[in-house]
């Protein structure tokens, strides 16, 4: 058995507890006020430091697949790295690959691939204009305009026929209207070409599936002030929707960017105007989001001069929470957005996963909580370390960060993953 004391954060809570944890099982034996001596402990991490269960990460794309044609830009590898090196524990896989996976067997497919990262990485299944739902509960994704990939659809009829055989699914929802990305294609900026009424409108008819198929949503990389008021009304009808938001559209704003910088910070949906960044900075510190979320998109630097939308996000997942912090986010919600909340979405499919491969055993109980039974992962973030982040800071393959030359308050101190150090 091994021992740490931490100050500790969870959703309830901030207080300096004791861990005891299993290195041979990978999980938690017990949390709370163990009475083990300072000098018998493990670890001791000073008040600089707080301990969550480890974060995670709903929505990456790792660029792997069957196909191997986009290794060059990321591989499951050197997403795991990333991942450790942003102090997180686990992340979601988009499914917009050449191959995606979209059945049993495709899914099976990837999902064999990713076992590398020893079921730190866990897939999406696409969902398509010919797609019918796996035969086990999985997390499945929808473009609902055109991304990177062929995986979405150009009209709403077409995707309503679909989702009616998703009914009572976990489906996420790239928000963004075909029919108002195609009236609006002939703008000069990116940013007018994927205008905010591009992602209400998709956001209007995601509520509007949501509630007629009795879908368990999630709207991916939302960015919208103005969508969010159909959100909250859609949640007082007492819909099942959740939220991510991305650390670019917390931070950043179009404003912020001379007109050299708008291909290097080019994503879908775009960086919005300071109003819509400030409104999700705003519903973040309220509690209305649910997940902090990269959406790393890895692409070459000469892809990124061309044109091509995604930013990478996992390296600086950890030093942008300090910031968070620091900009007075309370570290409880902290906890919920980045520890709990993707611990409870990973481990709703965690039956399906150790029925595919036995690795997924190792989770226990599960990820996400500091908890008996549970994960041995801990994000331990020191508050008052700065970090500048230049290149040789990164681990993803691409090696470039929309956060470059950025120094953050703080930074990752340690990261546990199965009862061992990373």
């Amino acid at each position: 058995m091994k021992t740490l004391e931490a100050v500790t954060v969870t959703s309830e809570s901030i207080r300096r507890m004791q861990i005891r944890y299993d290195e041979k099982t990978g999980l938690i034996d017990a949390v709370g006020d163990l009475g083990i001596p300072r000098e018998e402990l493990d670890d001791y991490f000073n008040d600089d430091c707080y301990l969550f269960a480890g974060m995670g990460d709903v929505h990456i794309h790792a660029r792997e697949d069957v196909s191997g044609q986009n290794n060059y830009k990321e591989d499951f590898n050197s997403a795991r790295d990333a991942l450790h090196n942003g102090g997180l524990s686990h992340a979601g896989d988009m499914p917009n690959n050449p191959v995606p996976p979209v059945d049993d067997k495709s899914y099976e497919e990837k999902l064999k691939l990713m076992l590398k990262a020893q079921g730190e990485l866990w897939p999406y299944a696409g969902i398509g204009p010919q797609t019918r739902p796996l035969s086990y509960p999985v997390p499945y994704k929808v473009y609902m305009g055109p991304s990177i990939g062929e995986l979405f659809f150009k009209d709403l009829p077409t995707l309503e026929q679909v989702l009616h055989f998703y009914q009572h699914q976990v489906v996420s929802f790239h928000c963004e209207d075909p029919l108002i990305l195609e009236t609006h294609k002939i703008q000069n900026t990116h940013h007018e070409r994927r205008p905010v009424m591009a992602e209400v409108m998709a956001t209007r008819d995601a509520l509007l599936m949501i509630e007629k198929y009795n879908l368990k949503g999630k709207l991916c990389h939302y960015s919208s002030g103005e969508g969010l008021k159909l959100i909250r009304e859609a949640r007082k009808k007492g819909l099942s929707v959740g939220i991510e938001a991305t650390p670019q559209h917390l931070y950043f704003d179009i404003k912020q960017l001379n007109k050299e910088q708008w291909n290097e910070f080019q994503m879908n949906p775009p960086i919005r105007y300071a109003e819509d960044r400030l409104a999700m900075f705003e519903a973040l510190k309220n509690g209305e989001i649910d997940y902090l979320a990269t959406d790393h998109a890895p692409h070459t630097l000469e892809e990124k001069k061309k044109g091509t939308s995604g930013l990478t996000g996992l390296d600086t997942f950890g030093p942008f929470v300090t910031w968070l912090i620091k900009e007075g986010i309370d570290p409880k919600l902290i906890a919920k957005i980045t520890s709990e909340n993707p611990g409870d979405f990973f481990n709703q499919f965690l039956p399906s996963w150790k029925k595919l491969s036995p690795v997924f055993e190792q989770m226990g109980e599960g990820v996400g909580f500091l908890k008996s039974g549970f994960r041995a992962n801990f994000t331990i973030l020191n508050l008052n370390r700065p970090l500048v982040i230049t290149k040789d800071k990164l681990k993803t393959k691409v090696g470039h960060s929309p956060f470059m030359n950025v120094t953050f308050p703080g930074q990752v101190e340690a990261l546990i993953i199965g009862g061992r150090k990373v």
